[in-house]
């Protein structure tokens, strides 16, 4: 199947239009580039639930401060669609930075208050980023349904909230984390880890397989919890921990005592290479 690469909104919305005509359902993937398996799995997903994907890829700027790593970001859009027409998909949404914001673009989204905590705190306007994009993305392409990887956990919270506070037609769809063979969760920053580094990052999934075990032994002391992942990581070389917590799945508060189901969220540096994890756990 021959993909349709679409570069403008009027574009894209003569596609959208048509495909409502013939009263097809749509899917949604947005994604900023550099795609994985990760990617792939959530692109499976829409395929096996709508009758027409649209994957995006645009590398959006507003959600990266200005000491962070956009320029380092790799972009490899050719690459990108590619693997996409190899999946099957439809149509690629690959607008530029002009395209999505204009000159005079002065409005924004105001993200809701489960943006505050874990990543709000240490990226302050990451989230107005995100949800501002991703609710442009979702008007632009009508979508029935949008998928999400659990990797981003807390943003997947912060789009749900989005949705249903603004009364958004989409369904939010958020798909299992995608490993490695060696158990590091699949994201487009590995590619900067040195194979000594990469022995380090796998330290945050036994990380969080080690509080699996914990809690499955009966551990609820949220406190003893957390402090014993610090030290985990601490202890396998990891530099810096922007935090490593366990919480309420919904409001992202500390869960101290601990109760199901509850979810693991790490954030941490190693070398300049800032990646994430978390695990979910559910009562049984």
């Amino acid at each position: 199947m021959k993909v349709e690469i679409i570069s403008t909104v009027a574009e894209l919305s003569k596609v959208v239009q048509g495909l409502r005509k013939s009263c097809r359902t749509i899917g949604v993937v947005p994604t900023m580039g550099a795609l994985h398996e990760g990617h792939l799995s959530l692109v499976r997903a829409s395929l096996a639930e709508n009758d027409e994907t649209i994957a995006t890829i645009f590398l959006n700027p507003t959600q990266f401060a200005p000491q962070e790593d956009l320029s380092r970001y790799p972009r490899t859009l050719e690459s990108d669609i590619e693997q996409l027409a190899a999946e099957g998909i439809g149509y690629v949404f690959a607008p530029n930075q002009e395209e999505v914001y204009p000159a005079d673009f002065t409005t924004s989204v105001t993200p809701p208050a489960v943006a505050r905590r874990l990543e709000g705190e240490f990226r302050p306007t990451h989230f107005g980023g995100v949800v501002t994009v991703v609710l442009k993305l979702l008007n632009m392409t009508c979508a029935d349904r949008a998928y999400f990887g659990q990797k981003d956990y807390q943003q997947a919270m912060v789009i749900r909230q989005m949705v249903r506070d603004l009364n958004v037609p989409t369904e939010v769809k958020v798909c299992p984390i995608v490993r490695d063979t060696d158990g590091l969760a699949l994201s487009s920053r590995n590619v900067f880890l040195s194979p000594e580094q990469r022995a380090i990052a796998l330290s945050l999934n036994k990380t969080l397989l080690h509080v699996e075990a914990q809690i499955q032994s009966g551990q609820r002391d949220g406190f003893e919890v957390v402090t014993e992942m610090r030290q985990m990581l601490i202890d396998s070389g990891v530099e810096r921990i922007d935090y490593a917590i366990i919480a309420h799945p919904d409001s992202l508060e500390m869960a101290d005592p601990i109760v199901l189901p509850a979810v693991a969220l790490i954030a941490a540096y190693v070398g300049e290479t800032r990646l994430i994890d978390n695990r979910v756990f559910s009562e049984g």
